[in-house]
């Protein structure tokens, strides 16, 4: 069964530019893991700042392997002080029919 979620967080005002550039470089990566099906960036229209991540992966095992992937950590350990969140909010999705 496929695994999707929803990751959102908030850009600190002054922060815009380096969270885009840090998001861009690592959606490129998490597009070439094996296992993903989607990593869909977008910012809430009203609030730029704030990101909506639609992500899908093959399935458990495929999405154990993207948190296991070494480029993770480095980019979470940048991406945290730069977000008002204390962490990015994930928020697992299941299909409705």
């Amino acid at each position: 069964m496929k695994k999707t979620l929803l990751a959102e967080f908030t850009a600190k005002p002054g922060c815009e530019e380096q969270v885009a550039a840090l998001v861009a470089d690592f959606a490129l990566l998490v597009r070439a893991e094996p296992g993903n099906l989607a990593f869909d960036v977008y910012t809430r229209a009203s609030e730029p700042r704030a990101y909506w991540i639609f992500e899908e992966y093959l399935d458990e095992t495929a999405f154990a392997a993207h948190l296991a992937a070494p480029h993770g950590a480095p980019f979470n350990a940048r991406l945290v002080p730069m977000i008002e969140e204390d962490a990015s909010v994930l928020t697992f999705l299941n299909p409705a029919n």
